[in-house]
């Protein structure tokens, strides 16, 4: 492997999504509509139409790809996930304070998974689920000392 290049995620309500990610810190790279012969080969679909808008860290180390299929389109709709469901889970991203985000998302009819907790003294963690049950992972490091520091999950 080279790099690690994005995670794709289909969402319902692409302008919703953009604005949730770009509230989080993500910044909108630009998007496009997709469609042909060879996209739907490699989607493994029929008739493929996809808008998609790229959202980039502010650090440049990771994108998501948005992607709202106008057809075919997915007749069951969203389908909000418990955190043990099998499959992936989440996208964790590291925050400077996740109290206020919390706050903030909260002010926006959002709420979280479980409870905001310290985890021993290197992170505050918690879930929250956004727009569409996407779950999110806030994660603010406490100790100054990067050693000190263990993995989030």
């Amino acid at each position: 492997m080279l790099r690690f290049e994005h995670i794709g995620v289909v969402v319902e309500d692409l302008d919703a999504m953009v604005e949730f990610f770009a509230g989080l810190g993500f910044e909108h790279e630009g998007g496009t509509t997709v469609e042909g012969d060879t996209v739907s080969k490699i989607n493994g679909l029929e008739g493929v139409r996809a808008d998609i808008a790229m959202m980039r860290t502010p650090d440049r180390t990771g994108r998501l790809e948005l992607v709202r299929y106008l057809t075919p389109v997915d007749s069951q709709g969203p389908q909000p996930s418990p955190a043990n469901r099998l499959g992936f889970r989440h996208i964790a991203l590291e925050v400077d304070d996740v109290n206020g985000i919390v706050d903030g998302l909260r002010a926006k009819g959002l709420e979280t998974v479980g409870e905001v907790c310290d985890y021993e003294r290197a992170y505050r963690l918690v879930y929250v689920r956004g727009p569409e049950g996407l779950i999110i992972e806030l994660a603010e490091a406490l100790a100054d000392d990067a050693a000190s520091r263990v993995a989030m999950d």
